[in-house]
């Protein structure tokens, strides 16, 4: 495996790195701003981040780690990277609306098929996914359920029990704030949660 690919995901696994990476995705921030917003010891959200600039996850302006910020294009390249590994060792392509996307096997037409979007749904999915990447978590209720039916049929292929480490790597590779996205198909009911496992909901559940 390419070093650079394989030491992006590592930085990736941790949930504090992913939360980092989502924050100073939005807006530049300090080694103290995301201690105190992430509730943890400076010399600990140090360690973190000098992790996340030796992956080329995020960047700091100057010699003063006081304007870090994410790197997007980073971010979209190993989700491309590693789009084309699970392309190669499934010995298939798939593309979504703009180019390679994390697959299962399955295309992007036959994941719409599978959860019954309409053409609606369709034109909401394109608006949000760049280089199989959800640019951003919609705001609107609407679209975001429309989202959050995608992540499903993407992140919890199988009917078996998910532990949160699997489910954050799987979310990750579609955006970092991976802590949102859980909740919201927690909250919303596509996935239920027990000590750390995740696992699709039946009908009756939903």
């Amino acid at each position: 495996m390419d070093p650079d690919l394989l030491a992006g995901l590592r930085a990736l696994v941790d949930t504090n790195r992913l939360r980092i990476v989502a924050r100073v995705g939005g807006r530049p921030a300090s080694i103290e701003d995301l201690a105190m917003e992430l509730r943890q010891p400076v010399p600990a959200i140090a360690r973190q981040v000098e992790t996340l600039i030796a992956a080329g996850l995020i960047e700091r302006t100057g010699d003063r780690y006081d304007n870090l910020r994410a790197r997007w294009d980073r971010v979209g390249e190993l989700a491309r990277a590693l789009s084309e590994l699970e392309t190669d060792a499934a010995g298939a392509a798939s593309s979504g609306p703009n180019g390679p996307w994390p697959h299962d096997g399955a295309s992007y037409a036959e994941t719409l098929e599978r959860m019954g979007a309409s053409d609606e749904d369709a034109r909401i999915l394109r608006s949000y996914l760049v280089d199989g990447r959800l640019e951003t978590i919609p705001a609107q209720h609407r679209k975001r359920q429309v989202v959050l039916r995608f992540l499903l049929e993407r992140v919890f292929v199988e009917d078996r029990e998910y532990p949160e480490k699997e489910v954050n790597q799987r979310l990750a590779l579609f955006n970092p704030d991976v802590a949102a996205l859980r909740r919201y198909l927690v909250d919303d009911r596509y996935v239920t949660r027990d000590a750390g496992m995740y696992r699709r909901a039946s009908d009756a559940e939903r």
